[in-house]
């Protein structure tokens, strides 16, 4: 009887057995083991994955707040800018008004402008101006200030300008009002605002006098001829030095302001005068016919020279200068003229007459 063939699993070995059913633990140190043998670098394990479930919402999450703070950037509204169509419209229509007298409309005009744009320069100096303009001087310094504090540095110089004005009106009303005392503290505002600015050092000083501070008047003056030797400031400190009995400083006073402006003949003139006050005739003559030479249809020159020869007892020659004043006009007083429209003045006045700026009349040069 021929016996049935063996099956594989009968012929297989012991040894083959044990590698099937071996651990994957064994399975791994023995792939170990195998690649150690065989020169391969062990395999890296790759960091386990987190599940979808995990990650997903964290996604979503941001993508909805980046989706959010873009919706409130492009919702949020655009200010519209200063030269904008309408606000262009606005300004030009109450700057019409203005022109053709409609003052009520045209701070209307102003104001709405300044409800959307807070800041608009045009528009608050529109408002100041028609302020200064009706004698509201506490409006124009509202308005003045928020200029200032709108502006550039390059535009800061002509608006602190506007500030001393507006400081010095403010105290003349104060002043109107009999009340020196009051316009004692504007005027000095002015004056720190902008030291050039010649009515208000004049009028602190003067103010200073009705209080009877006269040292304080007198450093008041002295310390603004520093900045510009003005005639109408040494005109007051040659008063003061008179009243102090101070001759020799009258001189001075004239003299140290040629050597700062040697081609100033309204300089020169009121030197001559005060030689002709101090009965310094020689003196007074000498310098009179220096600037005859230069200015000889000046008709102060021939004022004071006629003053000259009648103090000296030359009757004929002093009645000759007179005529020749008096043919001249306003002989005593020395001709000024407009900075900014050149229009002419026969003496200095704080504002001009013809174009209302201030601080602009200034000694003819000849």
């Amino acid at each position: 009887m021929r016996l049935a063939p063996a099956s594989a699993a009968t012929n297989r070995s012991p040894r083959s057995d044990s590698r099937r059913f071996r651990s994957p633990a064994t399975a791994s140190t023995a792939s170990g083991s195998s690649r150690k043998r065989n020169g391969w670098p062990p395999a890296s394990r790759a960091p386990p994955r987190r599940p979808l479930s995990v990650t997903l919402p964290a996604a979503i999450r941001s993508a909805l707040s980046l989706g959010l703070a873009l919706k409130r950037l492009f919702d949020r509204a655009i200010p519209s800018s200063e030269d904008d169509a309408p606000t262009t419209d606005l300004v030009r229509r109450a700057q019409e008004a203005r022109r053709v007298g409609r003052r009520d409309e045209a701070a209307t005009l102003f104001r709405q402008v300044l409800q959307t744009h807070r800041n608009h320069r045009g528009a608050l100096r529109g408002l100041r101006d028609l302020a200064a303009e009706t004698g509201r001087w506490p409006d124009a310094l509202d308005a003045q200030k928020r200029i200032i504090g709108a502006v550039g540095s390059t535009e800061r110089s002509p608006e602190t300008e506007w500030l001393a004005v507006i400081y010095y009106e403010l105290g003349r009303v104060e002043l109107g009002h009999s009340n020196p005392g009051g316009a004692l503290a504007h005027f000095r505002n002015a004056v720190r605002t902008d030291r050039s600015f010649l009515p208000a050092a004049l009028a602190l000083g003067d103010a200073c006098e009705t209080l009877g501070d006269h040292r304080e008047a007198l450093r008041v003056w002295e310390r603004a001829a520093e900045v510009a030797p003005a005639l109408p400031l040494l005109a007051r400190l040659e008063r003061a030095y008179r009243q102090d009995g101070r001759p020799s400083r009258m001189i001075a006073l004239y003299r140290e302001a040629i050597d700062r402006a040697p081609d100033d003949l309204a300089l020169a003139v009121a030197l001559g005068r005060v030689f002709l006050e101090l009965e310094m005739l020689d003196e007074a003559a000498d310098q009179f016919e220096k600037v005859e030479v230069r200015a000889p249809g000046l008709p102060a020159i021939h004022a004071l020279l006629g003053a000259v020869f009648e103090r000296r007892g030359e009757t004929r020659e002093a009645f000759e200068e007179y005529r020749r004043a008096l043919q001249l006009g306003h002989a005593f007083d020395w001709p000024h003229r407009c900075d900014v429209c050149a229009a002419p003045a026969p003496t200095w006045q704080d504002r001009c007459a013809h174009c209302q700026r201030w601080n602009t009349l200034r000694p003819v040069r000849m």
